[in-house]
């Protein structure tokens, strides 16, 4: 018995208003009534985004065009009341959000993000569904990495709906074109101009994608195509299937560090295809598009790609080695410049990345801290110690392409983290669990134990400095020194200073735009000494004292150790992409 099919059509009467014009055909499906729902979050960002929200003139009719009652249930659910075995339901998708995840829509182009555009049915993810859009006479181009229906204009099909959701679409006039590498073909979509050299380009993720495929043994796709945005001033990323969605300013390509970070990003997202999108813990599939997909292994996903990503672009060379530690060190600062890191774990950050990570508020940088770094500090830990104690034989790169073959290719399921760090013993022989641990605890490692085995360590610059601080980070807003940030058990937070109060005079001198009067008071200051403010909170003044303390901000770097054994500098070669083993 075959399945009911499913059809959508994709219009665009007021691309203008932003808004996209759909009808979803329901064919062969006969039930006493149906349940649509729309998704309300896309997998890889982990926040409930209430899609529903920007559905509008949702109606129903038979193939005659009579009206069918329904009724919306909730916030996502439309409910209609039929057996007829043939409707077409229609409704306008308002979008007007520029980011990688959500639909933008105006004169110029559409970016269609699946889940927030095409409803399922309920019970009904796995039936077959083909999309057919119709273009305005101005946009002459679609660019997707779904399967083109043979035989009919525009249209494309999926085999159910958790490929559709993972296949944005972009159509509009972008600038596109294909290469070949490595058996695969790809495609670039460029999106809002820019200053990108397409023959550079296109060598440099040669090499991006060749030295993947090195690291995990095979190509899953065909085709893969990049999507990329080119805004003003704009940056991130979404992973998908065989695609990827980026974003980025339109002018990064013609500064070598932004365009490296830009490299840098297409590594990362490029890395997904296999880390996370099919190498996965059980939690991230199958999908439930109604509600939050629990999970602590975020941290090894987004961590360990994190780390890759970087270190890819220093195995290809577009990063020197100095370079590399440079960009390797800003994890290592950003968790350890936030008190959070004593608050809350890497699983921690994992499992609560619905609530926070996409959720940041004033006092985020006291309460939490990012599983992308955190993850990517854990990463080189593992890595580290891997190399170390196989003698340079093995390292996370075989881990992962054995974990790859057992979980995906060989049992196609995912896998609980005990799992992994099994794996990694039985692969390496390499007992890795105080580095598992320490993702669940609040507990630190001694990073340096890891990486003076292979003739690196970290160091902190400020270490017996001592400069002083309130505790507070500002930013001159039109003259006016308004607080951003408090620091937990600084002097500040002990002393009552709010996040937007507006600094107006210091030990009796009005503090100037530039900070120098705050500077001078801190550089002529001892700690325990006082410092008198004058706020003004909500249009009140008040009169605060604070007590200075030492500063606890770390400037750390990681270089090589000065005493380094030969066989530590022949690891940390091995490491830093100078010796490929």
């Amino acid at each position: 018995m075959s399945l009911p099919s499913i059809f959508f059509h994709v219009s665009f009467i007021e691309p203008q208003a932003h808004y996209a014009e759909i009808t979803m055909r329901i064919k062969g499906l006969q039930k006493p009534f149906i349940d649509v729902k729309m998704p309300v979050w896309a997998p890889g960002s982990y926040l409930i985004r209430e899609y529903a929200k920007n559905i509008e003139r949702f109606q129903v009719y038979t193939s005659s065009e009579e009206l069918i009652p329904h009724e919306k249930i909730s916030k996502n659910t439309w409910r209609i009341y039929s057996d007829n075995s043939d409707i077409r339901i229609r409704y306008s998708v308002y979008g007007f959000e520029n980011s990688v995840r959500t639909n933008f829509i105006d004169d110029s182009h559409a970016f269609l993000s699946p889940v927030g555009t095409f409803m399922y049915v309920d019970d009904c993810l796995d039936y077959p569904v083909q999309v057919q859009i119709e273009m305005p006479d101005f946009w002459s181009k679609i660019s997707t990495g779904l399967e083109k229906s043979i035989g009919l204009v525009n249209t494309y099909k999926a085999p159910n709906f958790d490929i559709l959701f993972d296949s944005p679409i972009e159509i509009g006039n972008q600038d596109t074109w294909s290469f070949d590498i490595e058996g695969t073909l790809h495609e670039c979509a460029m999106v809002g101009g820019g200053t990108y050299d397409k023959h550079r380009l296109t060598q440099d993720i040669r090499t991006i994608v060749a030295e993947e495929n090195r690291i995990w043994g095979s190509n899953p796709n065909a085709y893969y195509l990049f999507i990329t945005h080119n805004y003003q001033n704009s940056s991130g990323g979404l992973e998908h299937l065989n695609s990827t969605v980026l974003a980025t300013s339109r002018f990064s390509y013609t500064q070598e560090t932004t365009y490296k970070s830009y490299l840098s990003l297409i590594a990362h997202e490029y890395f997904h295809l296999w880390n996370v999108k099919r190498l996965r813990p059980k939690a991230l599939g199958p999908f439930d598009y109604e509600a939050e997909n629990y999970t602590t292994g975020l941290w090894i996903m987004e961590g360990f790609t994190s780390y890759y990503d970087n270190l890819i672009i220093r195995r290809c060379s577009f990063y020197d080695e100095k370079e590399y530690l440079q960009m390797l060190a800003v994890d290592f600062n950003t968790v350890y410049n936030r008190p959070g890191y004593e608050i809350q774990s890497a699983a921690l950050a994992s499992h609560d990345t619905w609530i926070k990570q996409y959720r940041p508020d004033e006092n985020s940088h006291n309460t939490s801290i990012s599983y992308y770094n955190k993850g990517a500090m854990l990463a080189a830990a593992l890595d580290l110690k891997i190399l170390a104690e196989t003698g340079g034989q093995q390292r996370l790169d075989d881990v992962l392409k054995r974990a790859y073959q057992k979980f995906y290719l060989i049992e196609n399921r995912g896998f609980e983290e005990h799992e992994l760090m099994e794996l990694i013993h039985q692969t390496t022989n390499v007992d890795v669990s105080e580095i598992f641990q320490a993702a669940h605890s609040l507990e630190e490692l001694e990073y340096n134990l890891y990486f003076n085995k292979v003739g690196y360590e970290i160091v902190d610059l400020n270490t017996g400095l001592q400069p002083l601080s309130m505790g507070i980070k500002t930013i001159n807003n039109d003259t006016r020194i308004i607080v951003k940030n408090v620091d937990r058990d600084s002097g500040a937070w002990k002393g009552g200073i709010n996040v937007d109060d507006e600094i107006i005079a210091a030990n009796g001198y009005r503090v100037d735009p530039t900070g120098r009067t705050i500077d001078y008071i801190l550089t002529n200051s001892k700690e325990g000494d006082r410092v008198s403010l004058i706020v003004a909170r909500d249009g009140l003044i008040k009169n605060l004292n604070i007590q200075l303390q030492y500063s606890n901000k770390k400037s750390l770097i990681v270089q090589r150790k000065e005493n380094a054994t030969a066989e530590e500098r022949r690891l940390g070669n091995i490491w830093i992409a100078l010796d490929q083993k």
